[in-house]
């Protein structure tokens, strides 16, 4: 069975908590991400996403230079410990409708699961699968 260690992204990009909401937008562009971890006091204490800007700054015609990260952040993310069997991990996402999972060891940041990642692992799963139902039907 497999763990969410097994595909999770340990370089996870962070920001400190009293950074801008234009300073976690510059570093969403520069590194063509959707969201990032905030850390306070090398712990993360929330997340944001591209959504969060959005509808928290862009639609309320804030200017995001003036707004800190912590008034915008997520301060209730959901997480897993690596050891979490991905299925466990999948039904946590269903069940609070997230796209993306923290994974936490001992509460230090270790890593991320996102759709994506979870997307990638079940068609590699099913091409597998799909490889042996082949080879055991040409055996027959």
């Amino acid at each position: 069975m497999a763990h969410v260690r097994d595909i999770m992204q340990k370089n996870v990009i962070t920001i400190e908590h009293d950074k801008t909401v234009l300073d976690a937008s510059i570093v969403l562009r520069e590194k063509e991400i959707s969201f990032l971890v905030i850390i306070k006091k090398g712990k993360p204490v929330g997340v944001v996403s591209e959504r969060d800007i959005v509808q928290k700054i862009a639609a309320k015609d804030l200017k995001s230079s003036s707004v800190l990260i912590e008034e915008v952040m997520s301060k209730k993310f959901k997480w897993v410990s690596p050891d979490t069997v991905i299925e466990d991990a999948v039904q946590k996402m269903l069940n609070n409708n997230i796209r993306r999972l923290i994974i936490l060891e001992d509460e230090k940041l270790v890593g991320v699961i996102t759709q994506t990642n979870l997307a990638e692992f079940l068609r590699s799963k099913l091409l597998i699968n799909a490889m042996i139902d082949n080879i055991d039907s040409e055996k027959s």
